[in-house]
């Protein structure tokens, strides 16, 4: 069972579980841009300062979502982190942001061409999918 009766209700009357519903599906949509403008690229070579961009973008939306995620699990669990039901999400989630952040600190070198930061996203979301998909099993 993933939540007791009270934690249910604690779900339901905060206004984190309305603000997640809203943020799950606009990061959900920045990642697939995201993904195809990656992609793209590395096709084409075209649009590396679009694809770079919306790496940001994307990522922006990760930490916002993972921010009032941590205010979420507080309402409804107590804790900001590492609720016993959400515990390997948060884990992947912390992983996931260290990844980014890297990412992010590669825009701000000029040690890395275009092609290897876009290459760091890429590897970040190859390296979530395994992380998630060994969890599993």
């Amino acid at each position: 069972m993933l939540y007791t009766q009270e934690e249910k209700i604690k779900r339901d009357k905060t206004g984190w579980t309305l603000v997640q519903g809203i943020l799950a599906p606009i990061q959900f949509i920045f990642f697939l841009i995201s993904l195809a403008l990656v992609i793209n690229y590395f096709l084409t070579g075209e649009y590396a300062v679009l694809a770079l961009f919306s790496v940001v973008v994307k990522t922006f939306f990760l930490f916002l979502i993972m921010l009032t995620g941590c205010l979420w699990e507080k309402a409804v669990f107590d804790c900001y982190l590492f609720a016993k039901p959400f515990y390997w999400e948060d884990v992947v989630s912390i992983f996931v942001m260290i990844l980014h952040s890297i990412y992010l600190l590669s825009l701000l070198t000029t040690s890395f061409t275009t092609s290897e930061k876009l290459f760091i996203a890429l590897v970040k979301i190859n390296l979530k999918r395994k992380i998630i998909k060994h969890l599993r099993y």
